[in-house]
């Protein structure tokens, strides 16, 4: 049986539509780690539900290298001055999902993840209207 791309669960699909299919390889990494860190987020979610405590490594590892090409793609002196506000947010909700794994609440777990993946693709959408405002 194929699965269907439409019903498979997701935690980062603002994220991943907002990293899109840019051709620049900024966007490229932050698309390939949002993949690798959605996959750990459903693996983790498992185990969640499941009543485990593996993934969680896997999970904040991954989650840690989002942000890291995120942080790239948006450039140090952005990400240090006017987006540090939306730096501050990715790392609260990072830290937050950690939170949410180590005490093995769903719910949280859920919540947290809404607000890490609206952190990024708010980073990630003004880091494209910057370019687009370069660009013209």
């Amino acid at each position: 049986m194929v699965a269907d791309p439409a019903r498979e669960t997701t935690f980062l699909p603002l994220t991943m539509s907002a990293a899109g299919d840019a051709g620049d390889d900024g966007a490229r990494t932050v698309r390939h780690r949002a993949e690798v860190a959605d996959r750990a987020a459903a693996d983790c979610w498992l185990s969640l539900v499941a009543g485990c405590t593996s993934g969680r490594e896997t999970l904040i590892d991954s989650l840690h290298d989002l942000s890291e090409a995120t942080s790239g793609y948006a450039g140090p002196q952005w990400w240090l001055s006017h987006g540090s506000v939306h730096r501050r947010r990715v790392a609260a909700a990072e830290h937050r999902i950690d939170d949410a794994v180590r005490e093995g609440d769903g719910a949280e777990f859920a919540e947290a993840f809404i607000g890490y993946d609206q952190a990024v693709a708010t980073v990630l959408v003004h880091v494209r209207n910057r370019l687009g405002n370069l660009s013209t």
